[in-house]
């Protein structure tokens, strides 16, 4: 349960095309490529092709408070740790989808 102070794992399925505007966590965060393309760029701005390409297998942690952002290239499975509880942060929050 992310949103309980314990160690959590989730499995995600993003569909292709997929972004994720710029935003932050206030814990560690660690993905893992299980298929498809994560791409994962890190600043303030989402910046189509400023980003770095993780294939299936690859691992990324991003400290507390790393703003960062993702798009994806095909159907995409990632894996998420973290430590909860865990918010997704908008760095616009005319970005968060919870707001709509």
């Amino acid at each position: 349960d992310p949103t309980k102070a314990e160690v959590f794992t989730l499995r995600l399925k993003l569909p292709n095309n997929y972004t994720i505007q710029p935003h932050y966590h206030a814990q560690w965060e660690h993905i893992t490529v299980i298929s498809g393309l994560f791409h994962i760029g890190m600043g303030d701005t989402f910046r189509a092709g400023g980003w770095n390409e993780l294939k299936p297998g690859s691992f990324i942690a991003m400290q507390p408070g790393m703003r960062h952002f993702v798009h994806t290239v095909g159907e995409t499975v990632v894996q998420l740790h973290a430590m909860g509880p865990w918010v997704v942060t908008y760095v616009n929050r005319a970005d968060d989808p919870r707001n709509r």
